[in-house]
């Protein structure tokens, strides 16, 4: 089996971006959050910046937030980026847009949210559904992901390692459905990352893409740091 880690960091701006990506290559994945800019037309100018100097943009919501999810699309379907996050309820209307457009590489991930059952999630994560609160099962959730061919499961929020058995559940769900790439999202650093990730392989994902923002950003010059990205690709995993 042919397992991969790839980390999906921010960046200051496209300088600190060309250094991850200077770094890191194809195990780095640059995020910039449609929520933190007030236009799409001011995202899209971001995300073509970064593609113009050859780094591969990740494209979010920003902090999961559920009514970025239009916002998200639009400009994805405009830059087409290598990789999508997207809330639940629009995965599969996001992977069309994509899909009629023939950019049939391009990872759109769904947003799954943790119950604190393992075992036992939450679909409803778009701007309206996340209003209830009702469990379904992760097999259920996977099998709603595959049966529309989205191609990874982000799971969010994980909360570090308080949350691995519910990891292992969905992962496992995930990829009995056929869905081989995880995303374990929100409180994931240097010090946690390495269980969380072996968390997600031993239990059958074949790419894992962990997300770190905050956790390596410099406070005092707001630039994700190099030294912890160099860090995370020393890491092996079994």
């Amino acid at each position: 089996m042919n397992q991969k880690v790839i980390f999906n960091v921010l960046a200051k701006d496209v300088d600190n971006a060309k250094e991850l990506f200077h770094e890191a290559g194809d195990r780095v994945l640059v995020g910039i959050m449609v929520k933190n800019f007030p236009t799409e037309e001011a995202v899209i100018e971001q995300v073509e910046l970064y593609k113009d100097n050859d780094i591969p943009v990740s494209v979010g919501l920003g902090a999961g937030d559920p009514t970025m999810w239009k916002k998200v699309a639009d400009v994805s379907a405009k830059t087409l980026p290598v990789h999508i996050n997207q809330v639940f309820p629009a995965a599969g209307y996001t992977l069309g847009r994509m899909t009629q457009l023939n950019a049939t590489n391009i990872i759109v991930n769904s947003l799954i949210e943790p119950s604190g059952t393992p075992g036992e999630v939450y679909i409803s994560t778009g701007p309206k559904s996340s209003d209830y609160k009702v469990k379904v099962s992760c097999d259920m959730a996977a099998a709603m992901l595959a049966e529309i061919g989205v191609h990874s499961v982000k799971f969010y929020p994980i909360d570090g390692e308080k949350r691995l058995g519910e990891v292992a559940a969905m992962v496992m769900a995930s990829v009995k459905a056929g869905l081989k790439i995880f995303e374990p999202t929100g409180g994931i650093d240097v010090e946690n990352v390495h269980r969380i990730v072996q968390t997600c392989l031993d239990n059958g994902a074949e790419t894992v893409i962990p997300h770190l923002y905050t956790s390596l950003i410099d406070k005092k010059t707001g630039e994700t740091e190099v030294e912890k990205i160099k860090q995370l690709l020393a890491m092996e995993w079994n």
